[in-house]
């Protein structure tokens, strides 16, 4: 990861960064470990209609959960853009 603050990332949230960075993109990323990351990462918060908001640097984003327990390939693509704004990204 390129963040300087990428060293307080425990394992699990390191090889969730990883499974998105993932080319092919991985189909078996679990929500669960993504809100965990997130979490981590930036500043959440679930709303009224179920949807998580997501603070990372200067970027909102509202994010809703999927019907199972793996996030879809837009959810990738955009966590993808979140996380490399915010200065984590593939080694």
């Amino acid at each position: 990861m390129t963040s300087p603050g990428a060293e307080h990332l425990d394992s699990r949230h390191r090889d969730t960064v990883r499974q998105i960075f993932e080319h092919p993109t991985s189909h078996n990323i679990e929500w669960r470990a993504v809100t965990s990351l997130l979490e981590a990462v930036g500043a959440v918060s679930v709303h009224h209609d179920g949807k998580l908001a997501v603070k990372m640097g200067s970027e909102l984003e509202f994010l809703e959960p999927p019907a199972g327990k793996d996030i879809d390939d837009q959810m990738v693509v955009d966590l993808r853009r979140m996380l490399t704004k915010a200065g984590y990204g593939p080694r």
